[in-house]
């Protein structure tokens, strides 16, 4: 029990020099984007995790530092978004949605069997440090479920089997390609991009809806339906 208490009343340490001289530019390049520094917190934290692979005690500091904040505060945001990680991540964060449509069309037996065939639970990594497997509340692609993420680039129409070939390709290293969206990279290097750094991955910007999203439009269109026209002295919404 001693030990617990000290290690939580203890302060964590800081970044080695190295790595603060490394953060720090960043870090007064992402504050410079803002009129009030504190707006600059969420990409802060992505930055600190595009270092470690999570947020950690020392992470948060930093960022508290950098903003004149607390770390009461900054643990604050930290723990309320599920995309800022409190252990280390692998290389591949892999996302499993089990929200409503997902799960009805697979996406719960899809966790089950990547959770047998991995031998880790949600939140867990491969000794390997290759996989992360997490289940996902809502990957905001319902049209294409089920669905998993993979550092966040979508793998549509997923089925047990196939979400099992696919862990296997990351973690031998092989090419593998999302259904759309850019080439996968590593979690450090996606979470760089989030912070709001230059995406330079071919194909980035590329890429148009696919028949399932559209497939509601394409009725509407076939059976004559428009939408309204617009209320006299409106435009985009406003009077």
């Amino acid at each position: 029990m001693t030990e617990i208490l000290l290690r939580l009343s203890s302060r964590p340490e800081p970044y080695p020099d190295e790595v603060r001289a490394r953060l720090e530019p960043d870090a007064k390049e992402i504050i410079a984007r803002y009129p009030q520094p504190r707006s600059a917190l969420l990409p802060l934290l992505h930055l600190v995790q595009s270092e470690e692979t999570y947020v950690s005690s020392t992470g948060i500091d930093f960022c508290a530092d950098m903003l004149g904040l607390t770390a009461a505060e900054v643990t604050a945001v930290a723990t309320f978004y599920s995309m800022y990680r409190r252990t280390p991540t692998g290389d591949y964060h892999v996302g499993v949605c089990t929200n409503t449509l997902c799960a009805v069309l697979g996406g719960d037996e899809i966790l089950a069997a990547l959770r047998e065939h991995l031998g880790i639970a949600h939140g867990e990594t491969t000794d390997d440090g290759a996989v992360t497997l997490e289940h996902i509340e809502c990957n905001a692609a319902c049209d294409f479920a089920p669905v998993i993420m993979v550092n966040w680039e979508f793998f549509d129409n997923q089925t047990p089997r196939s979400a099992c070939e696919l862990v296997d390709a990351l973690r031998t290293g092989q090419t593998v390609t999302p259904t759309r969206g850019a080439p996968l990279c590593t979690f450090r290097d996606t979470a760089r991009v989030l912070a709001g750094f230059p995406d330079t991955r071919p194909g980035v910007l590329d890429g148009d809806p696919g028949a399932a999203t559209l497939a509601g439009l394409d009725t509407a269109r076939e059976r004559g339906m428009r939408a309204p026209e617009a209320p006299a002295g409106e435009v985009d919404g406003a009077r």
